[in-house]
């Protein structure tokens, strides 16, 4: 007993160590399916806040830049000639050189929300998702042709990876904490919680479970909430009335949707050919936002509402005439392909919101021009182009579909939009097969189709897999030798390798102690035993290729090889320990995306 505690005195309670505490919170969220809600709002508060300050900032840049009036947006009204040319000109070369100088201090690929959770488990770097931010934001300020979106959802999801890396949560839980971030981003830029939500179920988390549904809308509902404070962010589908939608008009939101997956598909296919472009011209990197940005300055010299990400949906100046409708999409198709071609960073939400926008008009100026007594409702046009352009890019259709409804309050709005939007999703994935992230996925040869948690495959390997204790016996050697090396009952199968150690063919031990072998059992070798040469695993081999494997070779086990040119035997598979760990895997997924695992497998 101490002296202190002898003498009655009653010492100060001692804060717990910083370690401890860190320790002690960490196990208070990972088991607990409340604090994931409560860390959800908390995070969503926060990125609600970012991307009111975010937006404000650019607005900011951009009337600093351009003299666009207060209370204006850029690409609504018209401005200076020569800010118009040079500023995304300048822009662009800032943009190049900042990025240039990003990859030399950070020089990896920034990998978003999607790819996380799709192949790492929802782990993100927060310096790589700054790094996007930064550039997005300085591209969308010089008056590039790109959205913020990109910069709000890898913002979000980065800071939502953090926190739940440091708090060393769940691989379930990690990836639905980014799609918090990614919902809050969306929900908070829009102020649309329902919109926000689903974007995370379709695209960051790839499906919707009881699991997720709270803390994604929990994150949704703060950031509108918290987003309002500092930012009254526009709605770009709000035409001010409501819509008259009658029976036939759902076939002509449908015949919308058609053309409208079409026009998706050439906006998307236009910005990989303008990448192209620029390589085929060998314009240096850092060069190429700058030689974007005289192109996108130069189409805004004509066709001012080209700058930006879209000056809302359709500006009342270009309600009418049909001519500038179509003047005004090609151009705005081109300058989003030549900005995000050349090397300005963003995405194309917004932008193909617009780009649908300007779509419907036309469809509406063509109509009332060929069938004036047709009485269709040119606002119907405008959201259904909206949606259904906006979903075939993006590749969320119930987001766009909530997203109309919570913009127009208009229910039966939203019943064409979401006739068009299924039909223009249609015609996407059976023409194309991508949105415009997967797209860009696949030309990175990235093997994702979405957010679906493929990683934990990827992590399950032959080398994981694998037992290193395989025995083998050189292709040389004689039955008899053989027989006494591995008695009856001492092994099922050897691996035969040459005198340098290579793998020569599997050998059933079975056939060697067949008693009709007993005559030639001096003469008869290994290598005249040995089977399935050509059949081994790697040690990157996934679960789905070992399994792969073993159906084509109809055997047991089957070797893994040092690497494809070096045939030198390190370990080997079952096919029945393969086909175990691989359902194990399946069962824990499963549980994970039903909830069984968040909500009622803690503790």
């Amino acid at each position: 007993m101490s002296g202190a505690a002898a003498s009655g005195r009653v010492l100060p309670d001692c804060p717990e160590p910083a370690a401890t505490t860190t320790t002690a919170l960490r196990r208070s969220v990972r088991d607990s399916a409340l604090a994931i809600v409560l860390l959800s709002a908390a995070i969503g508060g926060v990125i609600g806040l970012a991307v009111a300050l975010l937006h404000e900032g650019v607005l900011l840049v951009q009337q600093i830049a351009f003299g666009v009036p207060e209370g204006r947006r850029l690409g609504s009204v018209t401005i200076d000639p020569m800010r118009t040319l040079l500023v995304p000109v300048l822009g662009g070369l800032l943009v190049g050189v900042v990025a240039m100088l990003l990859r030399r201090w950070h020089n990896r690929d920034i990998v978003d929300a999607v790819e996380a959770n799709a192949l790492y488990g929802g782990k993100m770097s927060m310096i790589d998702s700054l790094r996007l931010t930064l550039t997005t934001a300085l591209s969308n300020g010089c008056g590039a042709s790109v959205g913020m979106e990109a910069a709000y959802t890898q913002a979000g999801a980065g800071l939502a990876s953090t926190i739940g890396q440091r708090l060393h949560l769940r691989r379930s839980d990690l990836r639905t904490l980014v799609g918090c971030g990614a919902a809050a981003a969306i929900a908070a830029a829009y102020h649309t919680p329902l919109a926000g939500a689903f974007y995370a179920f379709e695209l960051v988390l790839g499906g919707y479970t009881l699991a997720n549904l709270a803390p994604v809308g929990a994150a949704a509902v703060a950031a509108v909430a918290l987003s309002g404070l500092l930012s009254d962010m526009e709605t770009p589908l709000a035409i001010g009335r409501p819509v008259a939608v009658a029976g036939w008009d759902y076939v002509l939101c449908g015949a919308v949707g058609f053309l409208a997956g079409w026009l998706s598909i050439l906006a998307m296919q236009a910005v990989t050919l303008a990448e192209r472009a620029f390589r085929l011209l060998a314009v240096p990197r850092w060069l190429g936002p700058a030689v974007g940005g005289l192109g996108v300055g130069g189409l805004a010299l004509a066709v001012p509402a080209v700058q930006g990400s879209g000056p809302g949906a359709v500006p009342p100046e270009l309600a009418g005439g049909a001519a500038l409708l179509a003047i005004t999409l090609g151009a705005k198709i081109l300058a989003s392909a030549l900005s995000l071609g050349s090397g300005f960073r963003g995405g194309l939400f917004s932008a193909s919101l617009f780009l649908g926008g300007l779509f419907g008009g036309l469809l509406g100026a063509l109509l009332d021009g060929v069938l004036p007594g047709l009485g269709i409702d040119r606002g119907l046009l405008l959201l259904v182009g909206m949606g259904a352009v906006a979903a075939g890019v993006v590749g969320a259709p119930v987001t766009m579909v909530l997203l109309v409804l919570e913009t127009t309050q208009d229910l039966w709005a939203a019943s064409g939009v979401l006739i068009g939007v299924v039909v223009s999703t249609i015609v996407v994935r059976e023409a194309f097969g991508y949105s415009f992230a997967t797209w860009r996925f696949h030309l990175r040869g990235v093997p994702i189709r979405g957010a679906y948690d493929i990683g934990w495959l990827a992590e399950l390997t032959a080398l994981r897999l694998m037992r290193s204790d395989a025995k083998t016996v050189l292709q040389s050697q004689s039955v008899e030798a053989l027989r006494r090396l591995y008695p009856l009952g001492s092994a099922k199968l050897v691996f035969a390798v040459d005198d340098q150690g290579r793998y020569a063919g599997l050998i059933d031990m079975a056939v060697v102690h067949d008693p009709t072998l007993d005559d030639e059992a001096a003469e008869t070798t290994a290598a005249d035993l040995a089977r399935h040469a050509g059949h081994a695993l790697l040690p990157g081999d996934d679960a789905r290729t070992v399994l792969q494997r073993f159906c084509e070779a109809e055997v047991e086990a089957l070797p893994v090889l040092a690497a494809p040119g070096d045939r030198r035997i390190v370990g080997y598979v079952t096919e029945s320990f393969a086909l175990r760990r691989y359902s194990q895997a399946l069962e824990k997924q499963r549980s994970a995306d039903l909830g069984e695992q968040g909500l009622w497998g803690r503790g």
